[in-house]
């Protein structure tokens, strides 16, 4: 199959690169927006059948949440137009489009881990258009999938982890919410499950996936600080409130990842565990 990856440059497209060696039964097309504005309808439908594209993974977004809440027109072209621009134009060559979104689709009320039934209802303006990307990808293609993640990171881009490791080597206390509840998910083990998708029977639908277990971002920052020998910085717990943003985050963003388990036979990592294979890939990094 010919394969359209969009968001290359990105944490998940990063990995998803790393990985296509082991899959090269399949071809595939690297693109950010140097090479594909996929805001830009004409140039996404002549690109798809100009490179006979059979699929799309679509990893591109806007996820700046704060920014989003100012910046609205370029996030819902980037979060909701440009999906709508990718389903309209696979489906016509009858492929698929794997989409993925993200948890602020819900509002982070519940107590119990959200499954693929439950009502969205996103708080922010980036959920929102997320929200309206997947409706508009499965408005679109037939043979659509959405996958919605959680707290995103890797060895790639800009991220949590990157940013812990780093106020902690240059700061003596630093203070974390811990009143957030969710679950990292390390960007490799989302691409292995993609590439696991593509190889499998692609079942169209959504599905939850981030790793196993849950956390706080307080709790996460500790053990990011601890996996990465970092002693000599306290870590402050602190209320949501005390650290105000122009984009409330959801109290709790736990996902039940029993569907995309059961359908594709995976076994998910546990958060801590990938996340130790993070930090000394990116300690080996600065060594060599």
């Amino acid at each position: 199959m010919n394969i359209l990856i969009t968001g290359c440059n990105g944490q998940l497209g990063n990995e998803l690169q790393l990985l296509e060696k082991e899959h090269a039964e399949n071809r595939y097309f690297n693109t950010d927006v140097e090479q594909l504005d996929i805001t830009d309808q004409d140039a996404v439908t002549h690109y798809v059948e100009e490179n006979d594209i059979h699929g799309i993974i679509n990893c591109a977004a806007y996820t700046a949440v704060d920014k989003a809440e100012t910046e609205q027109e370029l996030c819902r072209r980037l979060n909701a137009e440009a999906p709508r621009y990718l389903a309209r134009a696979i489906d016509r060559r009858g492929g698929w489009i794997i989409q993925i979104s993200t948890d602020y689709v819900f509002d982070g009320t519940k107590h119990t881990p959200y499954n693929e039934a439950d009502q969205a209802n996103p708080s922010t303006f980036y959920g929102k258009t997320k929200l309206e990307g997947e409706k508009a990808i499965m408005q679109e293609c037939k043979q659509a999938m959405i996958i919605r993640t959680a707290w995103l990171y890797s060895t790639f881009g800009n991220n949590f982890v990157k940013t812990m490791i780093q106020l902690g080597k240059e700061r003596h206390e630093l203070g974390v919410i811990f009143d957030q509840i969710g679950t990292p998910t390390y960007a490799r083990d989302l691409a292995a499950i993609i590439m696991a998708a593509i190889r499998q029977k692609f079942m169209p639908g959504v599905y939850h996936f981030s790793n196993e277990g849950v956390t706080s971002w307080y709790d996460f920052a500790k053990v990011i600080h601890r996996l990465a020998g970092i002693k000599n910085c306290n870590v402050r717990p602190l209320h949501t409130e005390e650290y105000p943003t122009p984009a409330r985050r959801p109290a709790y963003g736990v996902l039940d990842k029993t569907k995309i388990k059961q359908t594709y036979n995976l076994e998910i990592p546990y958060w801590e565990d990938s996340l130790a294979e993070c930090i000394e890939l990116l300690q080996a990094m600065k060594i060599d």
